[in-house]
């Protein structure tokens, strides 16, 4: 990659003291590790719009799907203004070229999923969404976005970076001329990850490229587009890795020994069973791409998709 990634973040998650209370919600997962390969563009919904801090809470209070922004005590509604801004933001935020977003969980503006909403009657449900998180995933539905407190689940997290550094990818692929040979080659190379996500989108990527020739290059990038960020994410699992895995054993048919098959095999089985984490297998298939320069291996993104720092596949 030419850059370095580049993506939005709620700025009390890098440990400004923005929150309603003067504090802040520092994650140390995003300030000391994802740093080292991320540039954060920060955001702070309520201080951007002129609230002070400290200031008084709000709250989103009736219908979920559009909500109203109200202070906790005051009862005084600020929806308009808190949409005014962010429909200024999220425009602003298009030039950024952003490749995610981590919200702060629960906020009745970041807040991504599951936000409290106050009926009538008073009575919270979760099943809303802050005012600017539906402003930013309304304007970029392909951005990969994710909340704070779901990055410390080890499969959510893993998803998430893999997502960002495949947009990341994409968007360099995009810089190239447009055209059906670079798309099939993107495509190559992006193919056991996607496989390791979804055999049913790899396969209609499949056919779309295929048939690229017979549609207008913007169309079929778009197509494409839609297709990859659909299909990065959906969760890898241990079932789609072992496949995965398995197929990469195919291509080393002619070279390993019966001892070597016997071993991946060992391996694999092990990883299936929840012994060992992904990185053990993998690192012996690595192992045997080098040792036998398989060239089509050589330039899988599926064997090192982020950086081995971030230790996203070390977990069992």
């Amino acid at each position: 990659m030419d850059e370095r990634i580049k993506i939005g973040v709620s700025m009390c998650l890098l440990g400004k003291d923005v929150r309603w209370n003067g504090g802040h919600a520092r994650s140390r997962f995003i300030t000391d590790t994802l740093s080292q390969f991320v540039d954060f563009v920060p955001v702070c919904p309520e201080v951007e719009a002129g609230f002070p801090v400290p200031r008084e809470t709000f709250r989103l209070v009736g219908d979920p799907e559009k909500p109203r922004l109200i202070t906790t005590k005051t009862k005084v509604d600020h929806t308009e203004h808190m949409q005014k801004w962010a429909r200024r933001r999220v425009a602003e935020l298009a030039k950024e070229d952003l490749c995610g977003f981590v919200f702060k969980k629960d906020s009745p503006n970041s807040g991504l999923m599951r936000v409290k909403v106050y009926t009538n009657k008073g009575m919270p449900v979760r099943k809303g969404v802050g005012l600017f998180a539906r402003a930013f995933t309304e304007a970029f539905p392909r951005v990969p976005v994710e909340e704070d407190g779901r990055l410390n689940d080890n499969i959510l997290r893993e998803n998430f970076i893999e997502q960002i550094f495949a947009m990341k990818r994409w968007r360099e692929a995009l810089k190239n001329r447009k055209s059906v040979g670079n798309l099939v080659a993107f495509h190559t190379r992006e193919k056991l990850l996607l496989l390791s996500h979804s055999q049913n989108h790899y396969r209609q990527m499949g056919k779309l490229v295929a048939a690229g020739k017979s549609m207008p290059v913007k169309d079929l990038y778009d197509n494409y587009e839609n297709l990859f960020t659909e299909s990065m994410a959906l969760k890898a699992t241990v079932k789609k890795h072992r496949n995965v895995l398995l197929h990469l054993m195919g291509y080393f048919k002619k070279q390993l020994s019966a001892d070597e098959k016997q071993e991946m095999l060992e391996i694999f089985e092990r990883y299936s069973m929840g012994y060992v984490p992904l990185i053990v297998p993998l690192t012996l298939v690595n192992h045997f791409v080098r040792k036998y320069q398989q060239p089509y291996l050589l330039q899988q993104t599926y064997l090192n998709p982020h950086p081995v720092e971030l230790k996203l596949r070390n977990h069992a």
